[in-house]
């Protein structure tokens, strides 16, 4: 059995308790679905180093039908070197972010782009949809859909912001050290060889 088949089995009771919340009309059904949700906290509190009050403060706007949150990320290169922004905590991961809701894929990518690297880029091809759970670590408490991105530059440099301390273009093989959570060395490398190929296929899980 999956080492986190517990979390899967959490985020499935609390998925039907939320539609149920959502959707039931009956006050007594109402009390049952609050249960399943309060397990399902319960499961992620006792399998995990989060404590009740975090699982409760995290998922407390989620309502309705629950889906996988969205992450988007770019690929931008230069001479086969690709961009790299390095986070406060001094590790170094593709530029990119949540999904903001008013955003399509392309949008949040270019305003991601500009604010963590300080670059005006063009969105021109996906290369890949991830499910994050199979190929990041640690496990998120939450399921995450990421797609990846290739850009083209545009112009502008890199700008003091509150998110990346430092940008960067790297060779596949002198890499820097990764944020492994967010971007992996598998990870870049398939954005190498979707730019070295532009007629592979996207990838998707």
């Amino acid at each position: 059995m999956n080492k986190f088949q517990w979390l899967n089995w959490a985020n499935e009771l609390r998925s039907l308790a939320l539609s149920g919340l959502f959707y039931c009309k009956d006050e007594n059904l109402l009390k049952e679905y609050e249960k399943i949700r309060d397990l399902s906290y319960d499961i992620i509190e006792g399998y995990s180093s989060h404590s009740y009050e975090e699982i409760e403060e995290f998922f407390s706007k989620d309502a309705g039908y629950q889906t996988p949150k969205l992450d988007s990320r770019a690929a931008v290169f230069n001479e086969n070197k690709i961009l790299l922004v390095q986070e406060n905590n001094g590790l170094w991961t593709l530029p990119g972010g949540w999904v903001e809701p008013d955003l399509s894929i392309k949008e949040n990518i270019i305003k991601e782009v500009k604010e963590e690297a300080g670059l005006r880029v063009k969105p021109t091809r996906l290369i890949a949809i991830q499910d994050r759970k199979k190929h990041n670590r640690p496990i998120y408490i939450y399921d995450l859909c990421r797609f990846f991105v290739l850009c083209e530059y545009i112009n502008g440099e890199f700008e003091e912001n509150e998110e990346t301390i430092k940008s960067g273009y790297f060779k596949l093989d002198n890499l820097p050290q990764l944020m492994t959570s967010k971007t992996n060395y598998k990870q870049i490398e398939m954005c190498f060889n979707a730019y070295n190929n532009l007629s592979s296929d996207v990838l998707f899980d």
